[in-house]
This record gives C-alpha cells, sequence and structure tokens, in this order.
C-alpha cells in the first residue's frame, strides 16, 4: 500500500515538474543569466556609477608592498650569501648558508620583479577604464536625446 501511494504521488508531481521545465522562450529571456562566467565578471567588475575615485595608494598598495617584501628578502639573502662567503664557520653551516642565501637571493629577486612588472598593467588599466567611462559617458549622451 505504502509504494502504491508512492507511486501515486510521483506520477502527480511529473506532470508539475514538466509544465515547470516547458516554459515559453519569452519568460526564460525575462530571467537573468546566471552562469558561472557571469557570476565571476560581475563580482569582479566595478559599476561605473557607484566607482568612488580611489587614492594611488589604494590602486598601487599591493605591488609596493610586494617589491618591499621582495627587496627585504633579496637583501637578506645578500647579507647571508656575503656571510657564507666570509666567515670561517663550521663545515654543515657553511653548506646550509651557502644553499640557503642563493635561495633568498633567487625568491626576492623574483618578488620585485613580480611587483615591478604588476605597476605598468595596473596603469594601462586605469587608461583602459578612463577611456571605457568616456565611451559610456559619449554613448549615453547621444542616445538619451
Amino acid at each position: 500500500m505504502g509504494a502504491q501511494a508512492l507511486e501515486a504521488v510521483t506520477m502527480e508531481a511529473l506532470p508539475k515538474a514538466l509544465e515547470v521545465e516547458e516554459k515559453s522562450p519569452e519568460s526564460k529571456d525575462l530571467l537573468p543569466s546566471q552562469t558561472a562566467s557571469s557570476l565571476c565578471i560581475s563580482s569582479r567588475s566595478e559599476s561605473v556609477w557607484t566607482a568612488t575615485p580611489r587614492s594611488n595608494w589604494e590602486i598601487y598598495r599591493k605591488p609596493v608592498i610586494i617589491m618591499s617584501v621582495g627587496g627585504a628578502i633579496l637583501l637578506f639573502g645578500v647579507v647571508i650569501t656575503c656571510l657564507a662567503y666570509t666567515l670561517n664557520l663550521g663545515d654543515m653551516s657553511l653548506k646550509v648558508l651557502k644553499m640557503v642565501g642563493p635561495a633568498f637571493l633567487s625568491l626576492g629577486l623574483m618578488m620585485l620583479v613580480c611587483g615591478l612588472v604588476w605597476v605598468p598593467i595596473i596603469k594601462k588599466k586605469q587608461k583602459q577604464k578612463q577611456k571605457s567611462v568616456f565611451f559610456q559617458n559619449l554613448k549615453s549622451f547621444f542616445l538619451n536625446r
């Protein structure tokens, strides 16, 4: 008896489920598209109308921090490498310093270069954003006449 009741409920629910999926194309066009790519784009992009002007520190904060940390690590690697070749230490500590010093040198140099490359990329994005705002304002001016 329980199986018959369950079968009756599923048979009644099945046509309703089909009706929901078979909506007209016009109603599907009215619903906003929520694909993964559109969600990602909308979450990362700033609205032109609500965007407040940002200071240079807010724009260049991350590259400056990366360059500072990279420069500090680079200087630390230079100091360790110099100490490894100038001090008369034990055999084991000399091996460790000769391995760790160049590792810090390369890591610091990599972070410093990443920060230096990041700055022109941000400048280019800022110019593109200004052009985009200009063209949107121009477009809205001519279309709203």
